[in-house]
């Protein structure tokens, strides 16, 4: 079962590195907020028959830890891109790295066992995006620096939140239901600051749109709520660094970005650390809370 949880938190990490060259395709017709609403908005209407399909679902609009989950995912990109909108690409990357390296840290914090062999993996795999990241460059407003700051503690309350969620028969009851949630929370947010969004958009652009929403939202949020829910925070946090990887690589083959030996090496740190992790999983056990039941 963990072999197959592993397999999903890298297809999740994967799916959201695709969000970067979607995001290009849409992002030169809208603007960052907008496009996020529009992603969601995607993602809400894929995910509806999952989130609405019997009574067990619906309950878990009811459920704190779901209605939680739902509404710091959805805050969290609109921080998140606001920020992005005043720092440079390669800031941005490299505090997407950090993340593992903090779930690591507050796992052992809420006293979850972390081996020795994960947290060399943790560590191995943050280097490693931190090298594809390059060094940030002095463009960056602190003001932006705040935002995207904010954003990641946002992300990391999301996916600790996320851990106490009810236990479905479903596998795709709480994905689906975060997701409208965080569609309904970003709606509002939305409107408010910039107003409606403009829907006369090229196919290209819409195509970016619906990939974003339904790949890199829908069916990442589904993979990662699947693998981290069968391994130790650490253990799924080290393959949220397969973002700025896929990100890259793509950079490389399709956009004509060159491979630079920090590139190289910072794939190879990734991939040797996401590997100590797994050997590290397998002689950890998993504390598990249990979940409280849909209310």
């Amino acid at each position: 079962m963990k072999r197959l949880a592993f397999i999903a938190l890298f297809a999740a990490g994967a799916f959201w590195g695709l969000g970067f060259p979607l995001g290009k395709l849409a992002l030169r017709e809208i603007d960052a907020a907008h496009m996020v609403l529009l992603r969601f908005a995607v993602a809400a209407l894929a995910a509806a028959p999952f989130a609405f399909r019997d009574a067990q679902t619906r309950a878990l609009f009811r459920s704190p830890p779901v209605l939680g989950a739902g509404a710091l995912y959805g805050v969290a990109f609109m921080v998140q891109f606001e920020g992005l909108a005043h720092v440079s690409v390669t800031l941005a990357a490299l505090l997407v790295g950090a993340m593992p390296a903090l779930i690591a840290v507050s796992a052992r914090l809420l006293g979850e066992k972390v081996s020795r062999a994960s947290w060399a993996g943790v560590a191995a795999a943050t280097l490693g995006a931190a090298l594809i990241a390059g060094k940030p460059d002095a463009g960056s407003s602190p003001f932006g620096v705040a935002l995207s700051l904010i954003a990641l503690l946002i992300f990391l309350a999301w996916l600790l939140v996320l851990r106490r969620a009810p236990q479905t028969a479903s596998p795709m009851a709480i994905p689906a239901v975060t997701v409208v949630i965080a569609a309904l929370t970003i709606l509002p947010i939305a409107l408010v600051m910039h107003g409606p969004p403009r829907l006369d958009l090229s196919i290209a652009a819409w195509a970016g749109i619906v990939g974003q929403g339904v790949l890199s939202t829908l069916v990442a949020t589904a993979a990662w709520q699947f693998g981290s829910a069968r391994v130790g925070a650490a253990s799924a946090g080290v393959f949220i660094n397969i973002e700025p990887l896929m990100g890259a690589g793509i950079g490389v083959a399709l956009f004509g970005d060159q491979l630079s030996l920090a590139l190289a090496a910072g794939g190879l740190l990734i991939i040797a650390g996401s590997l100590a992790v797994v050997l590290g999983e397998r002689s950890t056990p998993v504390i598990d809370t249990p979940a409280p039941t849909p209310a």
